[in-house]
């Protein structure tokens, strides 16, 4: 097992680099326009599809949607209180901030928590779904760092969670 010295290194090290992709003005605004779109104007804009589409049929996944999402929201907000780590350009000057953050703390990245279980229950509703949700999904994870606002484990943790929340919203 590695020392909490070398995770950190790692961590700030795959930051920066992530980061450092944000020099080009494309990558920019891809990003930008990537996170913008995961703060929830994809997720609620396919739903309403899925509603206008699928009427009657698409209102059990799209409750299920808004129950897995609202448990997201408590739970990401509970530990980011708990936690109280500071994001990765507050601690490095090396590390720019591209877009301003919605909240104060880094850990762990809500975006990434939303996008997975946001994904993953509507593919499994609908599975033609995954050719463009897991995609949107890893572009929306990926925003976070190269924006310079989550260090890959607040990623990862957030992916993890969302995935153990989505998974759980359907043992009920």
């Amino acid at each position: 097992m590695l020392p909490i010295k070398h995770i950190n290194h790692l961590d700030l090290s795959l930051c920066l680099r992530f980061n450092h992709a944000s020099q080009h003005a494309w990558v920019r605004r891809l990003f930008r326009t990537v996170s913008r779109m995961g703060d929830g104007i994809f997720w609620y804009t396919l739903m309403i599809l899925l509603l206008l589409f699928y009427r009657y049929e698409a209102l059990l996944p799209v409750v299920h949607m808004l129950l897995a999402g609202g448990t997201c929201t408590l739970f990401y907000k509970w530990l980011k209180k708990k936690t109280s780590r500071p994001r990765p350009y507050q601690v490095n000057p090396d590390i720019e901030c591209i877009t301003a953050p919605l909240d104060r703390f880094s850990f762990p990245s809500g975006h990434t928590l939303h996008a997975v279980a946001f994904s993953m229950v509507a593919v499994a509703y609908y599975p033609f779904l995954s050719w463009i949700v897991f995609p949107f999904t890893l572009l929306v994870a990926a925003s976070r760092m190269i924006l310079g606002l989550h260090y890959p484990s607040d990623v990862i943790a957030g992916a993890a969670i969302g995935a153990s929340i989505a998974w759980i919203s359907f043992q009920f």
